[in-house]
């Protein structure tokens, strides 16, 4: 009997197989399950609100409630000392998630339909006024969109000529984003890491005239870059400029000085004294 050939054939076989099961060029997923991208700053999944009745510098420093990156990682906000004032910079946490747990993130945000429903933000259907939009932003598969909802926290029930659909669309929503804030309690067990701090390459300064907190009083700090604040920066509206500072000026000069400081506290530079909010840049992030 001649058992020659069987050889290469299961050779063949094998290749074929590890091929099917390689990860694509550029950083992709396996052929299993929805593609998406593998890169550590690639978004495939954001939510969290914008706009409302808020001042602008909130709005300018906002930070998503949730960002899913081709890695896995996830950033949520972490949690915020009770004081005031509070620290300059915002408690960050990432988590990693394996490809069982993301895989079943992504699955949600299908069933929750964002990769077809369109904006919701008809105030009139809502009878709510001064409420913030969730945003939502898919970028896996064949998806590459932003989804804004006004008023879908506030909404607890269907108002009168709200049409069915919109109202159905809403609850799979808000059952989203029920999932995104729980993940530890219904994905695959050991597929969320312990959190961690997160640590930023980068930070927006909205920079503005200090108009004074008479109470508690505040320490001045000098702004430790080579180029003072006078006129730098791109305007950011409501009399705010922003600067972005990245690499050794940020991890080096900026960061070490912004730990010691607070919301309240008065930047000086070139004599002149200013008010600065920081937000951190997330992996997807390079600048204002």
């Amino acid at each position: 009997m001649n058992l020659r050939p069987i050889a290469p054939l299961a050779l063949v076989a094998l290749m074929l197989s590890a091929c099917a099961d390689a990860p694509t060029a550029g950083g992709g997923s396996t052929s299993q399950g929805i593609s998406h991208s593998g890169e550590p700053s690639d978004l495939l999944l954001r939510w969290g609100y914008e706009g409302g009745y808020t001042p602008p510098e909130f709005q300018l420093t906002n930070l998503p409630s949730f960002s899913l990156y081709g890695d896995g990682t996830v950033v949520r906000p972490g949690p915020q000392i009770e004081i005031y004032p509070g620290p300059a910079l915002p408690s960050i946490e990432i988590s990693k998630i394996d490809q069982a747990g993301l895989q079943a993130i992504l699955e949600a945000a299908l069933d929750a339909n964002l990769d077809d429903v369109g904006d919701l933000t008809d105030m009139g259907s809502v009878g709510i006024a001064d409420a913030a939009d969730t945003v939502f932003t898919a970028r896996f598969g064949d998806i590459d969109r932003t989804v804004r909802i006004y008023a879908l926290s506030e909404l607890s029930a269907q108002m009168p000529g709200m049409p069915d659909d919109e109202f159905e669309a809403r609850k799979k929503l808000l059952r989203l984003v029920e999932q995104l804030r729980s993940l530890e309690t219904w994905l695959p067990e050991s597929s969320v890491s312990d959190a961690a701090p997160y640590d930023p390459t980068g930070a927006r300064a909205l920079v503005s005239e200090y108009r004074g907190q008479p109470d508690p009083p505040q320490s001045d700090m000098g702004w430790p870059l080579a180029t003072p604040l006078d006129g730098i920066g791109e305007k950011a509206g409501a009399g705010l400029r922003c600067i972005a500072v990245t690499g050794a000026e940020w991890t080096e000069q900026l960061l070490p000085v912004v730990q010691m400081a607070n919301q309240l506290t008065p930047w000086t530079s070139e004599g002149r004294r200013y008010a600065i909010a920081f937000r951190p840049l997330l992996p997807d992030e390079t600048g204002c």
